[in-house]
């Protein structure tokens, strides 16, 4: 299989609710790019509900299906963030973090239904963002001699590089996001302007 680097996201935060017999669940969906944004994303919600019963959540990162985390906050088992994940799983969509804030109403739910609440809930959230297709880009810093700048330039507009930064003096650096697909050729037509070199940076 050729390698997809294309991933579907949400392209801002969204929020549901779903109720059911007295208890109340609010969904909040985030897009995020990294494990760190989690903590302050349910640190906020918790103090904005310092009365609900549970703030379950699930998160995906990476477009590969390997990064993810699931927390019941003292549900039962398996009936919250589990079922938050698989919603996401099902919809395909990734770099999301959603959380799941519940009120009790009084009436136990038992597990299928409380399954079928964190599911519904997660649900309507989604229902409500804007689905975005995103591509994973490689990002490179390019240093060149200022003599070289058209040749460079060339690549770049060629290849329909976006330049995230740039400084011109003696020598030259151009900091650009390149589609991970295309990293090979890019680099190979770096490699061939005289004295241009081309660093890796990080993936985005």
């Amino acid at each position: 299989m050729l390698f997809d680097d294309t991933y579907k996201t949400i392209e801002q935060p969204t929020e549901g609710i779903f109720r059911d017999r007295g208890s109340k669940f609010l969904a909040y969906a985030y897009p995020i790019n990294s494990e760190n944004d989690i903590k302050g994303i349910v640190a906020n919600l918790k103090a904005e509900h310092p009365k609900a019963n549970h703030h379950c959540w699930a998160m995906r990162l990476s477009i590969d299906r390997s990064v993810f985390r699931v927390n019941d906050d003292g549900e039962p088992s398996g009936t919250a963030g589990r079922p938050i994940l698989n919603t996401l799983l099902s919809r395909d969509l990734t770099n999301i973090l959603v959380v799941v804030v519940r009120y009790f109403g009084g009436t136990l739910l038992g597990v299928p239904g409380l399954i079928n609440a964190y599911k519904g809930a997660t649900e309507e959230a989604l229902n409500q963002a804007a689905i975005i297709h995103k591509t994973v880009n490689d990002i490179y810093t390019i240093t060149f001699d200022y003599l070289q700048m058209n040749d460079v330039m060339r690549i770049i507009k060629d290849d329909n590089l976006n330049i995230l930064s740039q400084q011109f003096d003696n020598d030259c650096r151009i900091q650009v996001s390149i589609r991970k697909t295309q990293v090979e050729q890019t680099l190979f037509k770096i490699s061939k302007v005289n004295g241009a070199v081309a660093k890796y940076d990080h993936s985005l």
